[in-house]
């Protein structure tokens, strides 16, 4: 026994007799002692020792078997202290159930496994920071492996959706079912090499005003009427009716009026009305249009040859034409409600816009609309328009629906790779189908009845102070972290640079699992943001292995260390064997080859549309790398999936 009588208590912490006579033990750094009166019983954490006394800095309280954080009254000076039993510990750790999954083995208590409370955990938003090579990667792979082989529970209807940064967490998953024949991985890419990947598509017919906005990268609130008016013309276009074609002639008919009987030279006024029929045509109104006279015809191009007194030598008759066509009733035309169109379709309808009334001859405006237009049409003509779909009609439903599901069946992980596309199209890409996701959760009958958790690799690429809320009023990631508990959208951030991130979205984490973490402005920023971390927490995280984290928030009765077992199968997120890379021979000319070959085949079966990868070559090249990792780190080899439970 080491503990001697309580010698005095200041703010938070006791003052024990060290009894030990000089001989003091590491081991007890960090142990967790109660502090034992009559019906009191105060939780105590080891923080200081030396040969005189040793100072213990308490937690909370067990009432009725009970642990509640927090200490209201202390311990009396008669108190007697001795370490926590296993009964206690228990309490603190969790243990294995239905309601509860095994994040890891404790690092102070050997042969504990560290268990939070499923509900406690994912109910809330959660944040995973650490530097690269800390084990973020593997840790979450781990967690979610974890997670589905439980042997006390079955998560058949979870929605995990993966913005995967550099397609890390493929070979993770990729072997999901083998745990149950019906859990399913889903693989969702702006690039499918293999023929279970799916090609990323978006149904431009859910793009909302607020995403085009970003689509295009609008940064002045004068881009809205153009954006708002432009989506009107795309659906209204969309329709196979005459009164489309009427509507048109409309819009067409009211700008050349306003140019004909506008101030302006004849000349001027030529080259307004022809770029106008350049760009805005029907079967009614282009260059080649026949204008019948009385007894003769024109084409539209010729009346508008200037005479010998400039003017236009058939004023009569085209002035006459052009008035025929303008039917104010016409813009009554009601929006259809299934309306699809093509990013295409959009630019189109955007020509409209410029040429309506209310954008014509504005110059501020026409130049706002040019920087929209070459965007688009930037998009339109790159590879962006890929992961577009204008083919058919999508509802929200039908969407998340298909989102979800694989085959005939349904998928509970799905992982969507952005890594080869620009990082300002995968941010808006990521905010478009995490709003369709908040929007369709929140439409639900039965609030909550279907949980989303949307999981962020290298949040600070997407979570940012970005121009939003000056222009839409509001950021997609903060209205969920704010608003998307209530409706079971789960945000689960995962980062190594929590200061590049949204300060509105980590205010609103419950829980946080820290890595080791040493960048001087990024634990500055933690812990000025979290105002419950404590100092110990922060000097813990400096100086964890690989692998290990510091867990603490609302499912965790109190701080933790936790160790997490290495994923099996691992993700991609290892560095370069660079080492094994060097002593190869013919490196280069090999990996040459193999694409050359790669080339062919895809040549020789095009009708598959993408590369035949040799699985087996492909399998046996990340056995060598797990190997290769098992040499050198002594955490490699734990993480056989079946030994949980």
């Amino acid at each position: 026994m080491i503990f001697g009588k309580i010698l005095y208590i200041s703010d938070n912490i006791a003052h024990v007799e060290n009894l030990s006579k000089g001989n003091i033990t590491a081991d007890l750094m960090n142990i967790h002692v109660i502090f034992e009166e009559k019906e009191q019983r105060i939780l105590g954490e080891v923080i200081e020792l030396n040969a005189q006394e040793i100072k213990i800095r308490f937690l909370g309280e067990y009432i009725d078997n009970k642990y509640i954080n927090g200490v209201i009254r202390k311990p009396l000076l008669s108190s007697s202290l001795r370490i926590i039993n296993s009964e206690e510990l228990l309490e603190l750790v969790g243990q294995l159930s239905n309601k509860s999954f095994t994040l890891g083995t404790s690092a102070t208590y050997k042969g504990f496994h560290i268990c939070p409370n499923i509900n406690d955990l994912f109910s809330n938003h959660l944040a995973i920071f650490g530097n690269s090579g800390s084990g973020k990667s593997c840790g979450v792979s781990r967690i979610i492996q974890n997670i589905f082989s439980n042997p006390k529970t079955v998560t058949y209807n979870a929605n995990m959706f993966f913005f995967d940064a550099y397609g890390e967490y493929k070979n993770a998953f990729g072997s999901l079912n083998k745990i149950n024949p019906n859990y399913n991985y889903k693989f969702i890419t702006t690039n499918p090499t293999e023929a279970t990947d799916y090609l990323l598509k978006i149904p431009v017919n859910l793009l909302t005003l607020d995403d085009i906005a970003l689509l295009l990268q609008a940064n002045s609130h004068s881009q809205l009427p153009i954006i708002e008016r432009s989506l009107k013309y795309a659906k209204i276009f969309s329709c196979d009716k005459e009164e489309v074609t009427k509507y048109k002639n409309h819009l067409i008919a009211k700008a050349l009026i306003a140019i004909l009987f506008s101030n302006a030279t004849t000349s001027y006024k030529k080259n307004e009305i022809f770029k106008v029929i350049e760009v805005c045509h029907t079967k009614e109104f282009n260059f080649d249009s026949v204008i019948p006279g009385l007894g003769y015809t024109r084409s539209f191009s010729e009346c508008f040859e200037i005479d010998s007194n400039g003017n236009f030598g058939e004023s009569v008759l085209i002035t006459e034409y052009i008035l025929k066509h303008i039917d104010e009733s016409i813009i009554e035309m009601p929006i259809p409600n299934e309306a699809y169109y093509t990013l295409k379709d959009l630019a189109n309808a955007l020509e409209f816009t410029l040429i309506s009334e209310g954008f014509q001859g504005n110059q501020v405006m026409y130049n706002e609309a040019m920087i929209l237009q070459v965007r688009l049409n930037t998009i339109i003509s790159g590879g962006v328009n890929n992961y577009f779909d204008g083919s058919k009609y999508t509802s929200v439903q039908e969407f998340v629906q298909e989102l979800c599901k694989k085959d005939d069946a349904r998928a509970q992980i799905v992982n969507i790779n952005l890594e080869d596309i620009d990082d300002a199209y995968a941010k808006v890409i990521v905010k478009i189908i995490s709003k369709i996701l908040f929007d369709y959760a929140k439409g639900l009958t039965k609030r909550a009845s279907i949980p989303f958790h949307i999981f962020l690799e290298e949040a600070h690429r997407y979570i940012q102070q970005d121009t939003d809320t000056f222009l839409l009023g509001y950021n997609i990631f903060d209205r969920i972290a704010k608003e998307g508990r209530k409706y079971g959208v789960i945000l689960d951030i995962i980062s190594q640079r929590p200061v590049e991130i949204s300060d509105t979205v980590i205010a609103q984490c419950s829980n946080f699992l820290i890595f080791k973490m040493t960048h001087p402005k990024d634990i500055k920023y933690i812990e000025e943001m979290l105002p419950n971390i404590s100092q110990d927490v922060i000097e813990k995280m400096k100086v964890l292995q690989p692998g290990n984290c510091v867990a603490f928030g609302g499912a965790f009765k109190i701080p933790m260390i936790c160790k997490l077992e290495m994923p099996n199968p691992m993700p991609y997120s290892t560095n370069c064997n660079v080492s094994r890379c060097w002593e190869e021979e013919n490196n280069f000319l090999q990996e040459t080859k193999i694409t050359n070959n790669r080339v062919l085949e895809v040549e020789t079966n095009s009708g598959l549309g993408m590369e035949q990868v040799d699985n087996n070559s492909y399998n046996n090249e990340n056995d060598n790398m797990v190997k290769d990792e098992d040499e050198v780190n002594p955490m490699a080899g734990m993480g056989d999936i079946s030994r949980f439970g």
